[in-house]
């Protein structure tokens, strides 16, 4: 069970290393747009590459883990626990979103280099979303009932 949960955290801070990186490019290049659209498309960005790398690293850490003997894919449980991770990852994303966005478009109206405002809203942000990712995992029981 432990392991699972480090799979999963090493998978978020991974895919979020890389949102990160891209976001801060992303909201420099757009530092001539207004603040707030410099902010909605560096969260678009973030979200585009976070889940982009979050899904293919976590489809390679679980791929067997959902094989039947017979090599088909046990898809009652596949189904059971993705059900479980959204549940979980989507009461996170809500609260990342609001912060997120909320720390970036500040940071930009007091003059701070957009991709510095970026960098520091999403790194404020991913520690809030990995508490609640964390504690959302652990009510959800994703990795429980034989998980």
């Amino acid at each position: 069970m432990l392991q699972e949960y480090l799979k999963l955290n090493k998978n978020i801070l991974i895919a979020f290393a890389a949102s990160i990186t891209i976001s801060a490019v992303i909201a420099q290049i757009l530092s001539d747009q207004a603040d707030y659209l410099n902010t909605t498309y560096t969260t678009i960005a973030d979200y585009a590459i976070y889940f982009s790398v979050f899904s293919g690293l976590f489809y390679l850490d679980n791929r067997k883990k959902y094989r039947l003997e017979n090599g088909e894919t046990d898809t009652i449980k596949l189904k059971h626990d993705l059900k479980k991770l959204i549940a979980s990852l989507g009461i996170a994303e809500i609260i990342y979103t609001i912060a997120r966005w909320a720390l970036q478009y500040y940071l930009l109206t007091i003059n701070y280099d957009p991709y510095l405002a970026s960098i520091i809203s999403q790194g404020i942000s991913t520690i809030i979303y990995m508490i609640v990712v964390n504690l959302s995992v652990k009510i959800t029981r994703l990795y429980k009932d034989g998980n």
